[in-house]
């Protein structure tokens, strides 16, 4: 479990069972994403249970679940800002550990006000992991090897979207809403359990001290470079249409007339399946076709399924959603890998800025397109989310355009 940690083993590895050690690798880094971040997404299963238990609308309530979001986005610039000073495994444990605390708490929050702080809280702790964790990644490992372990973490990410889901309709259909929050916030301690034994203390180590100005100038030539300024653009886009589809197609599916049952609904959530098999081989296909045709592929796989998420028939509805969620979340492997390898220094910094845009798109989509599905409905939600998957498309174009992402 250490070759998380220790690039300098791949070469023994491969000599001797480096099919095993490089499955084992990837096994524990999707394992470690799984439980940095199952309890972003989980709670959406909960949502019209939660409407219910805080008798809200389905914005406020969306809302207020992805709160976490701007936790997110704010734990992702700090990041950027104070990686060098961070431990990496140190951060990573703590963070997790401190996640547990709001989790567990949710299960008793009195109001939607309460609730809300908690899911930022929890965005706070989950972000910091994540960044630290992608930060450890692009530093251990080289180039090509980087964009293997970038494709296990964002895998992981996909399965928590599954298995977190599944859990958390399930829990709550059988125990209650509370349960499945401590159930949460056990898998978060458990994640904690696996960052203290992945991670040798032996090979994480702090930066020299930098002055903020000089960390703030390689900021802004971050922001500068044509390709990373898109490949933020492209990340904030992704998340504002997965979230806009995975939080309000919820209240679709249960309302005539699909009538999906609660439980029904956690076991719908399997069309993130095939997204945990194509994940995995979003380096290969940029390896071969280029990071921009690649993109420009997974964004019009996600368009595809918009329009079968309009139909009254629900196989036609999760066919939609498995085109959705297959398609961005392919479009965030590249774009995690894409940010990482255009950056010609200060990695973490690039892929904490990645991460801020990413989340506060996340946050935006479900404020506008929250106000749109009250407003105006479904359809015109789903037009929305369309806007954003045209706007990533013509950012990978751009990007490929200015050099790196064709690559």
């Amino acid at each position: 479990m250490t070759e998380i940690a220790s690039p300098t083993a791949l070469p023994q590895a491969a000599n001797h069972n480096g099919v095993i050690d490089g499955t084992l690798r990837f096994v524990v880094i999707a394992t470690m994403a799984f439980l940095t971040v199952v309890d972003l997404f989980a709670a959406q299963a909960l949502l019209p249970s939660l409407v219910e238990r805080y008798g809200v609308s389905p914005a406020a309530m969306g809302l207020a679940v992805n709160a976490c979001t701007f936790g997110m986005a704010a734990a992702g610039l700090a990041v950027a800002l104070f990686s060098r000073h961070i431990d990496r495994r140190r951060g990573i444990i703590l963070s997790l550990v401190l996640l547990a605390v709001p989790t567990a708490l949710l299960a008793q929050a009195p109001n939607l006000a309460v609730f809300a702080a908690l899911r930022v809280v929890q965005g706070l702790c989950m972000a910091t992991a994540f960044s630290l964790t992608l930060a450890h990644l692009g530093e251990r490992y080289t180039a090509g090897e980087a964009a293997g372990a970038f494709a296990a973490y964002i895998t992981g990410n996909v399965a928590s979207n599954l298995i977190g889901r599944l859990v958390a309709a399930g829990v709550a259909d059988h125990f209650g809403l509370a349960s499945a929050f401590y159930a949460f916030a056990g898998l978060n301690l458990l994640g904690a359990a696996l960052a203290y034994v992945a991670i040798p203390v032996r090979r994480c180590t702090v930066s020299a001290g930098m002055p903020m100005m000089e960390e703030m100038q390689g900021w802004l030539t971050h922001w500068r470079h044509p390709s990373l300024r898109a490949g933020f653009g492209i990340g904030f886009c992704i998340l504002f249409a997965f979230i806009g589809t995975f939080t309000f197609v919820n209240f679709v599916l249960v309302a005539p007339p699909l009538s999906v049952g609660m439980m029904e609904l956690g076991v719908i959530y399997f069309v993130f399946l095939p997204s945990i098999l194509t994940t995995p081989l979003a380096g290969t296909v940029a390896g071969k076709i280029g990071t921009r045709n690649a993109l420009l592929a997974s964004l019009a796989a996600a368009a595809l399924g918009l329009p079968l998420l309009l139909s009254t028939r629900l196989s036609m509805v999760l066919s939609g959603m498995v085109l959705v969620a297959a398609g961005t979340f392919f479009a965030q492997a590249l774009a995690t890998g894409f940010v990482s390898r255009t950056a010609s220094h200060d990695r973490s910094a690039a892929s904490g800025m990645y991460l801020a845009s990413y989340f506060v798109g996340g946050l935006i989509g479900t404020a506008v397109l929250g106000q749109i599905f009250d407003r105006l409905g479904w359809p015109a939600t789903v037009t929305g989310i369309g806007l954003a998957l045209a706007v990533a498309a013509v950012l990978s174009w751009r990007a490929g355009g200015a050099g790196a992402a064709g690559r």
